[in-house]
């Protein structure tokens, strides 16, 4: 897959744009962190562009009821079923303009370079929950730096040390669930609070819990669309277009992990486990919350 492997506990060093998914192959400009700002939940958030506020009018698409939307995302669910990723992406970012946004856990940045060919400068938010793996944030950092995107980081209301002091050390070993709602799900409903429709990167073919996953649906708890470009791609699409465009992808993938998370709650997998058995293994669970 051409993937650069990094040391552990060593920052990542930032690719040659050559290497990445970069239009035309050209270098795209260094992108600095803003200050980071609070939601309404305490939890933090922090931009690389000059756009990385939440909670406000965005543009395109702000005055659309919750009625509207769903009906939206319906249509497009069956008009763009069998529709290429990249169109399904041309649609949401047309009809949502800078209210549109793609979220990444960076164990790959393929929908990020779809994205930013359609919308070059587009926003992506990463969720820093404190528990990440040193790889996991140099990718962030090298997706930042070269790739025509606008990486916003959210991080929550508290740190991993006053989670500690509130709940007790290693709360993701005796309650992942709420873990996973504290350092996750609280943070990215603020996140996402300014925006109309999210793009992921959900597969169907990576566990039973994601196998009727629609390209676009309607993602009621958030009265938000949600955007799945490529639902219908297999690990070996993934694969070839990673090949084609030399985008960048987590050097835990090519080190026995083919889905990363939380450091605490991700293990390698063996040959025959689906790619979500590395997560959560033992404790009954595949999903964070966040899509469920």
């Amino acid at each position: 897959m051409g993937v650069r492997r990094l040391q552990p506990g060593v920052p990542a060093e930032v690719p040659r744009p050559a290497l990445l998914g970069t239009a035309g192959g050209l270098p795209r400009r260094r992108r600095q962190v803003t200050d980071g700002r609070h939601g309404t939940d305490g939890s933090t958030e922090t931009g690389t562009g000059a756009d990385s506020s939440t909670g406000t009018d965005r543009g395109t698409g702000g005055t659309r009821t919750a009625d509207d939307l769903r009906r939206l995302a319906e249509q497009a669910g069956r008009d763009l079923e069998d529709a290429p990723a990249e169109e399904i992406l041309r649609w949401a970012a047309g009809t949502f303009g800078d209210r549109f946004c793609v979220t990444s856990s960076m164990e790959d940045a393929v929908v990020a370079h779809l994205a930013s060919r359609v919308r070059p400068g587009v926003d992506v938010v990463f969720l820093d929950t404190g528990y990440h793996f040193p790889e996991t944030i140099g990718t962030r950092d090298a997706v930042a730096a070269v790739m025509d995107v606008n990486v916003i980081t959210l991080t929550p209301r508290q740190s991993v040390a006053e989670q500690d002091a509130e709940h007790g050390p290693r709360l993701h070993e005796r309650d992942p669930d709420l873990c996973c709602a504290l350092r996750k799900v609280a943070p990215l409903e603020t996140g996402l609070a300014g925006y109309d429709a999210w793009a992921t990167g959900l597969r169907r073919d990576e566990s039973p819990t994601r196998a009727d996953t629609p390209v676009v649906g309607w993602d009621a708890r958030r009265g938000k669309v949600k955007v799945s470009p490529i639902a219908r791609w297999t690990q070996e699409d993934v694969e070839a277009y990673v090949a084609e465009h030399g985008v960048l992808t987590n050097p835990l993938l090519t080190d026995g992990y083919a889905s990363v998370g939380c450091a605490p709650c991700t293990r390698r997998v063996v040959e025959g486990e689906d790619a979500r058995a590395g997560r959560w293994a033992g404790l009954g669970k595949t999903e964070c919350g966040l899509h469920g």
